[in-house]
Formats: C-alpha cells, structure tokens, sequence
C-alpha cells in the first residue's frame, strides 16, 4: 500500500475537479486555454486538502521511529533530563515509554513528499500571480486576432504587474542597505511565501468569519419551508429586473452592431472583424441583420465615416458580454421557475391525506428506474413533507457546533500549555494509540470543513456583473479565472492555519516536533518574526467580531441601506418585491398550464385521430377480403347457374347480347371524340369521351 493511497488520491481529486468544472463552465464554447487554466488551479487546491491528511500521518510515524530511536540511544539520564522527560510524559505520554511503532496504511515513502509539495505549491503560485491575471485579460479581451489579445492583454497587466516588481525591488533595495541582514536565497525566498501567505490570511479569515455562520443558517432556513418559498419569491423579483435589464442591454448592443453591419460592406477591409462579431451574436438576430453582401460601396468613398479597429474591438467585447449576461439570466429564469413551482407543490402537498407527492406538471425528462421503484410518490412525500425538514435541522445543529469549535481553537490554538484547541486534543489523543486512521478522518473531516466555509463563500460572493459563478455551465471565463487565482491565493494558508490548529507548525506551536513535509517547504517563519509572532496568531481571532457580524447580518443591513435590495425579514421594500414575485410566478404557472392544456388536447386529437384512421384502415381490408369472398362466391354461382339453364336461356342470353352492341348512350356526342393520343392523354378528357362514362351506361349494367 506504499503510495497507493496518494495515487488513487490524485485521480479522485482530478475527476472531481473536472465535474466541478463541466458544472460550472462550458466544454463547447469556451476556449481551451481558459478551460485548462482553471482545471489546474482547481486541481491542484484540491489535491492539496485531499493530500495534506496522508502528510500529517506519516509525520507522526516518523516522529515515533526518531522516539524510539532516541530511547534507545540514551540509557541512563541525569536527573535534570529525566525531570525534563517526566514533565514532557505529562504533555505527550506517547513518548514516555517505548511502543512498537506501526507503520500507517498510507505510509508515504521519503522524499517523495518534499518534491510533490514543492511542484503543486510553486505550480499555483506561478498561476495565481503570473498566468491567470494574463488569460483573463486575453479572454476577455475583444481582440479578433491572437497577436491583438495578447497585447491587451500586457497593456492591461503592466499596471498590476509593475506594482509587485516595485514592492519587491523595494524590499530587495532595503535588504541590501540594511546593515545587519544578510538574507540568503532561502531566507529571500521565505520572505516572499510568507508575504503570499499573509495576503491569502487576511482574505481568508473574512471569507471564513462569513462562512462558519451563513453555512449552518442556510440549511436551517431550509428546512423552513414558508420562509424559503418567501424568500424565492424575492429572488424572483430582482432576478426579473436583472433578465429585463439585461435584454435591454442586448437590444442596445445590437442595435450597434445593426448599424455597423449595414455600414461596412464586403469589400471594406474590416469587413472579416464585423463577420466575427455577427457570429457571436445569437441567431434570431444573425437571420435579422443578415449579411448585407448585394450592395457594392466604395470603402475609400470620403463621404461615409467607418468605426476603426479599435472601436469593432470594444463592440466584440461588449457583445461577448452582453450574449454571455442574456443567456445566464434566462436560464437561471428557468431553474428559479422550477424550484419556485417545487416549493409550492411542497406546500400544497403537505396536507395531502393520500401522503403521494403530486406534481403541478409533468417532469420534462423522462422517468427512469429510480423514481419507478425507489422514489415512488409515496416516498418522494414522506422525504419532501417529512423527513427532509429534520434532516436539515440536524445537520444544521452539527454544523453549528462544528463552526464553534473552529471559532474557538481559532482563538486558542497559540496555548500549547495546557492544550486549548479542540482539534489538537482529538489529534493527540490518536496519536497515543497510532491509530491512522482516525487520524486522517478528524484531519479529512476538519480541513474539509474549513475549505467548504471559505470555497463557499467564493462561489456565494458575487461582484456586480464582473464576478459570478452561475452553475449549469452559464459561467464565464473571467469569473471561472478569477475563481482558480483566489483557490490558490486561499488554499496554502488555508492548510497552515489547519496546521496549526492541531498543533504541527513549530513555527507557532513552538515545540520541537519533527516538521511535516508541507510546513518544510514554507520555510522557517522565524525570518520574519513579528508575522510568525504577531499576525498569524492573533490576526484569526478576528473571526469571532466577523462570525457576530454576520450572525446578525451587519453586512446585510448596510447593503440594503446603500441601496442594494437585500432581503430583509420586516422591511417595505422585501415586502413589495416578494408581492411582485409571487405575481410573477403566479403569471408564468398560467402561462405554463396553458401550454400543456393544448399540448394535452393535441395528444388527445392526435391519439383520437390516430384510432379512428385505424378502425377505417382495419374496415377497408375487411370490406376489401368480404368483396373478394363474395365475388368468388357469385362467381361461382353464375357458372352453375349457366351450366344448368344452357339450353334454356341460350336464346335470351343472344339477345341481351345483341342489346349492348346495338344500343348507344342518349348523352354521347361523337363531335367531341379525336384520334389524337396526345391530345387525349395530356389535358383534360374530351366532353363526349367523358359523358359516354356516365351513369346511362352504369344503369344498362345494372340492369343486366
């Protein structure tokens, strides 16, 4: 099992980071490179938090063998070491006496660590501050060729990249003059990660404060379900304002592009620019404006004033994002929608006596096996109406508990004697015993609770329009970009402040405990000694002024004062905007129920129809087989008949015989016959052909 556990590890976490990503991003229209960049940065935060639990576990066997080791190498002490050894018994008492020590079932052999955590770390920092900044500008640049984004692209970075060439010639000019440092190239490049480090912290500890309170609210919200069908009824208002706005938005920029489009004709050589920018634009309004490909105009004409380069740049940009902001609000239209009627039928359905769940309409996909044998109606009601209320409210309880043990080994993990951090007592517990594998489940468990707090507070938070994750691949590629840089800004101190809450970064614990290979490669913090000191101890307990503010919703409150609609629980404008909601959802239930009454009566017709023409088509073949029989029949009969009366009828026979030749119909006009074949068989038959058909000759039949 020597590595298995952290190859398997790096698949899992791989497919995973690329589900995350097909969610939320789009295979088919986005560009590879931003594509690519962002399943990097993902993947390697990811592989981060799923690694770091397998570290922390062969860092305890290794500290045991160098125990052991030591135990054995010193016999006999003096009395000051044993005094010293009694009081560290106390402490540990797992290096008190000699104990076998087991290997780990993910034991990860030497040496393999150090180099893994040195590529993933340097590969996300080279990322996070090199090439993602760049491929959001080159993505979202308007450019129509590679050559023109990649210089907007620098011309846009050379401000943010100058800024961290300056700070950091500046501290290099400091280093140099200062008499007293002589910093190696270790000791320099310490200084940097821990300037990384400290940036990632002061984000994280705001994104953390705001999570360990929303995440446990947020599931016991929902389990209320009047308050949530009220508060998708707001949502439904300002997501309405938002798709309005934003149709408006597009009909402005085409109206733009209409313009252009019939002032630059096919012989302009910008013409191929405006092409590329009809292509971006949906197809109701390509089959609109069309091509305009018959009128000829001269482009050097002086009379006629054509956009420049420049300006069809800033157009395609603006077009990229007015389409990309329509086609998100009209799908997160159409899942609102969905969740909103869901509600609703919750709600009807809970005083349903039949305890079967009914929907108002029928689901759009078809039902497979699951909803046919397992979630049946009757057990979608009792999930829906009963079980899943409680369900969220005891999950919300752990939570919560989970949110203060964070918040207060945040403000405690500095005390190392006693020990005061919940999660370093769980972990030193464990590590009496060797057992492994509890160890890397609390350490599994706690870290993943931490990355949910802070990465669900990136996918929560959005920014005016520039900034949004928007699930159902509706996400664009600067937002997914600016996702992967705050991944990898977040994640690396993310895992330091972890380690020092259970006590294994020597750096703020300091004890002199064999260092994991993660800490190693962030290099002795002690370089900087009012950050290791100062800040990464006593900036976290911040969280607990954040966690209040956000439990009584500070920032709600001000966003609303600002301006900014906010749903508030007794406010005039939450109360208008829920009204208006349900109006509006009311509106579209009616408008749906309509559509599928008349796809229900054009089934019906369809179906009737279809029987109908059935039971003729099954008429007609038994009319067809009855003829057949009874012409055979009379058939026949005529043919006994004649051969008994030969004799007798012969003479009468003869003279019927006589009567057809001789006789001609009182309604033939022979006038009107020709010999012609083409005449007769092109056009329309002649009038004495066509009455010398007609019902005379039918009644001299009938008679016979």
């Amino acid at each position: 099992m020597s590595g298995a556990a952290l190859g398997i590890e790096i698949v899992v976490v791989f497919f995973l980071a690329l589900f995350l990503l097909h969610r939320y991003g789009d295979f088919k229209k986005q560009q590879r490179m931003v594509l690519f960049g962002t399943l990097l940065a993902w993947y390697l935060c990811f592989l981060i938090v799923f690694i770091l639990p397998l570290d922390v576990s062969t860092t305890i066997y290794n500290q045991c063998l160098i125990d052991q080791e030591a135990q054995t190498q010193t016999p006999s002490v003096s009395p000051v070491l044993s005094e010293q050894m009694t009081a560290n018994a106390s402490i540990s008492p797992a290096k008190s006496t000699q104990r076998v020590c087991y290997k780990p079932w993910s034991y990860i052999p030497d040496g393999i660590m150090p180099v893994f955590w040195r590529v993933v770390y340097w590969t996300s920092q080279c990322l996070t501050w090199l090439l993602l900044p760049f491929m959001q500008s080159y993505a979202r640049s308007g450019g129509f060729t590679i050559t023109g984004k990649i210089k907007t692209a620098l011309i846009e970075n050379a401000i943010y990249y100058g800024t961290y060439l300056f700070i950091f010639g500046s501290l290099l000019i400091y280093v140099a003059v200062h008499p007293q440092w002589h910093l190696s190239w270790y000791e320099l490049q310490t200084i940097g990660i821990t300037a990384a480090n400290t940036w990632g912290l002061f984000l994280l500890v705001l994104l953390l404060g705001y999570g360990l309170v929303e995440i446990p609210r947020s599931y016991w919200e929902a389990s209320r379900q009047g308050h949530l069908l009220i508060k998708t009824y707001f949502k439904a208002a300002k997501l309405m304002t938002e798709k309005a706005d934003s149709e408006e938005n597009l009909e402005d920029v085409m109206e733009e592009v209409r313009k252009i489009n019939e002032s630059i004709k096919y012989n302009h050589p910008l013409r191929k620019n405006v092409d590329t920018i009809l292509r971006k634009c949906p197809l109701e309004y390509q089959e609109k404006m069309g091509r305009n490909m018959d009128d000829f105009e001269d482009f050097d004409d002086k009379q006629n004033s054509y956009p420049t380069e420049r300006s069809l740049s800033k157009l395609h940009k603006q077009v990229i994002y007015a389409v990309q902001r329509h086609n998100r609000t009209r799908v997160q239209w159409q899942i609102l929608l969905e969740q909103a009627f869901h509600l609703e039928d919750v709600a009807k359905n809970e005083t349903s006596t039949s305890r079967q769940f009914v929907h108002s309409f029928a689901p759009l996909e078809p039902v497979g096996w699951f909803r046919r044998y397992i979630y049946t109606p009757t057990a979608e009601w009792y999930w829906e109406c009963l079980l899943k209320q409680w369900f969220y409210r005891v999950l919300a309880v752990v939570l919560a508990l989970f949110s203060v043990a964070v918040v207060w080994s945040e403000c405690t993990f500095f005390s190392t004697h006693p020990v005061l951090s919940l999660f370093a007592v769980f972990i030193q517990l464990a590590e009496r015993d060797y057992n492994y594998l509890y160890i890397e489940m609390a350490c599994f468990i706690t870290i993943f609770f931490l990355c949910t707090c802070v990465y669900s507070t990136v996918f929560r938070i959005r920014v005016f329009n520039y900034y949004y994750l928007a699930s159902h691949h509706q996400t664009d590629a600067y937002s997914l970009q600016f996702s992967g840089m705050l991944f990898c800004r977040l994640t690396p101190p993310l895992c330091l402040n972890f380690l020092g809450l259970i006590h294994m970064d020597s750096a703020i614990s300091h004890q002199a405990k064999k260092q994991t290979a993660y800490t190693s490669i962030m290099g002795s913090m002690r370089v900087l000694s009012f950050i290791a000191n100062g800040f990464y101890i006593y900036y976290p307990m911040l969280i607990v002024i954040l966690c209040i503010a956000t439990y009584f919703s500070l920032g709600t409150r001000c966003l609303n004062l600002l301006g900014f609609q906010q749903f508030m629980g007794e406010n005039e404008m939450t109360s208008d905007l829920i009204d208006e909601g349900r109006e509006l959802l009311r509106r579209e239930r009616r408008k749906r129920q309509r559509i599928e009454d008349g796809e229900n009566r054009r089934r019906e017709w369809r179906e009737r129809y279809a029987q109908r023409d059935e039971n003729a088509a099954r008429n007609r073949t038994s009319m067809s087989e009855m003829k057949e029989t009874n012409y055979g029949e009379t058939l026949n009969a005529n043919t006994n008949r004649q051969a008994k009366y030969t004799r007798s009828g012969s003479q009468s026979g003869r003279d019927s015989i006589e009567l057809l030749q001789d006789a001609e119909p009182l309604d033939f006009n022979a006038e009107t016959l020709t010999d012609d074949p083409l005449q007769s068989d092109t056009g329309r038959h002649a009038g004495g052909r066509y009455l010398s058909m007609s019902s005379s000759r039918n009644r001299i039949f009938d008679d016979v």
